[in-house]
């Protein structure tokens, strides 16, 4: 048995882990089917003697794999690998429906290929947290974007200003006082969704060494710009309160870190959100360590309960709050149409980097969603996508509670479109994403939400319900909390084999 692990190198040379080496090579051995289901697996001392290298290392990659479900223990026996097939070359296509607004780090999620999931009509998909094609407001924008034709004619195709269209910048400093945030139109710099506003601000602040504070878990396309541009990511364990002010102070200490990056309301994919207090001490913190903070106003406007949380930038006296918001989740992602709001002094040198990105975003898209707030097109889809949301949302949390096993905890947000499900601990998320997928039910696993920099918790699942239709939910969760107990019951069985 002991040839096969014979074959497996570890670089101690190289700067990742000998454990997470181990790890990698034993979780390919495995989906590879080179070993065995049900076979055990070397003891600790064999492979520590193999390797050479300390025992340590073996029951830390060990222990990795049994929280990814690869392996299970049988107490006083040993390990053994998981009976569970892994995923099915079948349900990884290149040509398949692509979820491209979270997985940015695919290299070590074996569940998805290039950050595509097989997705057809009979998929239940709870991890897609972009909005399907058929909520879009085709019709309306395609009356505002034939009225800006025809009064704008060739005018509507020529470069932008790079701040962008100033009338839409006058409507978005309208729409904003209902948010309790003061601004006029050369507060506000368009860009071409919140992604391009990370990595303008990115650009214009950071240089090759400087420090990043963010959440974990988090958005990871923002931690890609981040580490693009050289930064060092110092990243905080969030609550259901947000970040710890008492960690985040000592983290700034620490590192003086040039941005801090958070998403206050429902954050994604938590759903956390912080409170009105809490924001206050993180502006002043901000403050005290001449730090700015990215506001990632994901989807604040979902608040099914009356939450009233409080944009930082509408609390901000110090000019801390560098604000960005897109339309992508409400109106049509394609278009890539979002803002900025930041602090005076910043304002040139993001505009800078606008103009060296991209000179401008699409003058005719500006005009056109110019024409398409003013014809009160925005309002009336604002109020349409609100109602749907609300439903999916309440459809969720009454699913939730009335299927799922007692040992999971779910957050109820009270808004946005996230759940977050932790998991009883050593809980095999990738093998219930491979048997869900395989029954056309798909969620995203928790841990592609994590930067890498800390460790990873790989019990958690994010169920969004932005592409699932308000009729599909109950039975959807139904089936996928069936699974989970499943899965609970063949761990069960485990825990008793008896020794032999």
């Amino acid at each position: 048995m002991l040839q096969i692990f014979a074959s497996i190198i570890l670089d101690k040379s190289s700067r990742t882990p000998l454990y997470m080496q181990l790890f990698e090579k034993l979780k390919d051995m495995i989906s590879e089917q080179l070993l065995a289901a049900d076979s055990k697996l070397p003891s600790i001392r064999q492979l520590s003697e193999l390797f050479q290298v300390n025992q340590v290392t073996i029951v830390s990659a060990y222990k990795l794999l049994e929280s990814e479900g690869f392996v299970y223990l049988k107490t006083g026996s040993g390990t053994y690998v998981s009976n569970f097939l892994p995923v099915s070359p079948g349900l990884l296509n290149s040509d398949s429906t692509i979820i491209q607004d979270e997985l940015y780090q695919q290299d070590d999620l074996s569940l998805i290929s290039n950050g595509k999931i097989k997705i057809d009509e009979n998929t239940i998909n709870f991890a897609s947290a972009t909005p399907t094609p058929d909520l879009f407001p085709v019709e309306d924008f395609k009356v505002a974007l034939n009225e800006v034709l025809e009064r704008d004619k060739g005018n509507a195709f020529e470069y932008q200003d790079s701040q962008g269209f100033y009338p839409l910048r006058e409507c978005i400093s309208s729409i904003l006082r209902n948010s309790s945030i003061s601004c006029g139109a050369g507060d506000i710099q368009i860009i071409s969704g919140a992604q391009q506003g990370i990595d303008l601000i990115s650009k214009a602040f950071l240089k090759q060494g400087d420090y990043v504070i963010t959440e974990s878990p988090t958005y990871t396309g923002a931690i890609a710009v981040f580490k693009s541009r050289g930064a060092e990511i110092a990243d905080i364990e969030i609550n259901e309160d947000g970040l710890n002010p008492d960690i985040l102070e000592y983290s700034m200490k620490k590192y003086r870190p040039r941005l801090i990056y958070i998403i206050p309301s429902f954050q994604n994919p938590t759903g956390y959100s912080y409170s009105n207090q809490r924001r206050l001490e993180i502006i002043k913190l901000a403050e005290r360590y001449n730090s700015y903070i990215i506001e990632d106003d994901y989807v604040s406007d979902l608040d099914f309960e009356g939450k009233r949380y409080a944009p930082l930038k509408a609390l901000d006296r110090y000019n801390r709050v560098i604000f960005i918001k897109s339309f992508s989740k409400l109106f049509m992602p394609g278009l890539r149409l979002g803002f900025m709001i930041a602090p005076p002094g910043l304002q040139r040198n993001i505009l800078e980097a606008k103009h060296t990105t991209d000179i401008s975003t699409s003058g005719l898209i500006q005009r056109s969603f110019d024409m398409y707030i003013r014809k009160g097109f925005w309002d009336n889809h604002f109020k349409f996508m609100y109602g749907v949301y609300r439903d999916r949302y309440l459809n969720m949390v009454s699913s939730l509670d009335s299927y799922l096993p007692d040992t999971v905890k779910c957050t109820k947000p009270g808004g946005g479109f996230n759940l977050w499900l932790e998991m009883p601990y050593g809980f095999p998320v990738n093998n219930l994403f491979n048997h869900c997928a395989a029954n056309n039910i798909v969620f995203s696993p928790g841990r592609i939400f994590y930067s890498g920099n800390t460790p990873q918790k790989f019990n958690n699942i994010r169920l969004s319900f932005a592409a699932v239709l308000s009729e599909q939910i109950q039975d959807g969760i139904k089936d996928f909390c069936r699974a989970i107990s499943l899965f609970e019951q063949k761990q069960e069985q485990y825990r008793h084999i008896p020794i032999l």
